[in-house]
């Protein structure tokens, strides 16, 4: 398994937020956590990426326990979008997604740093923005630069907060088929997806979260049931049958 998840919980200033979490995510797949907003989606995110102190429960990834690996090994095994990122300096997009491969450098980027980073830029489609300051782009083209950074970093599971939320509808079809080249080649996705529609339509697996806990699904339901959604969203919800899987509308 490229991640597994091991009785883990987790707690803010005493309030619990993730109670005894335990699920596996498959090598070369890509798996969509799916849940109500405070559900403990993104806080399960940041503790696989290894940002946030484990105290209970054991996370391993490909194998090897998250907590004994050095941030340089951590950085490539895993790469971490988060949903927000602030600018602070005005670097050019290209040196923006140079430095994903801080892990590789030991004193100046090589030239093989540097064409991973323009292979980066080629796949996520945003050659003509690699010369403009990332503090004057969009929502949208900074999430796609911030994806290419991620690339770039060449790990071998990505985990993805929230990736679609600033992308116009060409971006996101953009994205979604990029995610499925690069589960092709035998990446692992882990993403927090708000729409669960996208996730259905391109989703391999699905973890759904309910108040901090994972949502079984029972033998014989499929991922897009009505009555499951209806639960885990906690309000009455449609399945429309469209090819093999549905669409989801609330009534």
């Amino acid at each position: 398994m490229a991640v597994t998840i091991e009785k883990v919980s987790f707690e803010y200033d005493g309030i619990p937020v993730l109670k005894d979490i335990s699920f596996e995510v498959q090598e070369g797949k890509f798996t969509v956590l799916l849940g109500k907003n405070g559900s403990g989606k993104s806080t399960l995110l940041r503790l696989i990426a290894g940002l946030l102190p484990l105290k209970t429960g054991r996370i391993e990834i490909l194998g090897q326990d998250l907590h004994r690996l050095s941030l340089s090994q951590r950085a490539k095994l895993i790469g971490y979008l988060p949903q927000f990122h602030t600018p602070i300096f005005p670097f050019t997009v290209e040196e923006v997604v140079l430095t994903g491969r801080a892990s590789y450098v030991f004193s100046t980027p090589s030239r093989r740093d540097q064409e991973k980073a323009a292979q980066a830029i080629t796949e996520v489609g945003i050659e003509s923005l690699k010369k403009r300051a990332y503090t004057e782009l969009s929502g949208g083209e900074r999430q796609l630069v911030m994806i290419a950074r991620v690339l770039a970093q060449e790990p071998r599971v990505i985990l993805l907060d929230e990736p679609l939320s600033h992308l116009d509808l060409a971006n996101q079809a953009r994205f979604l088929g990029l995610i499925k080249n690069l589960t092709g080649i035998g990446m692992t996705i882990l993403a927090v997806l708000h729409d669960p529609n996208a996730a259905f339509l391109s989703g391999d697996h699905f973890v759904f979260l309910k108040n901090g806990r994972v949502q079984e699904v029972e033998e014989g339901q499929a991922p897009w049931d009505a009555e499951l959604l209806s639960a885990v969203y906690g309000t009455p919800l449609k399945a429309v049958p469209y090819g093999d899987r549905s669409l989801i509308v609330a009534f």
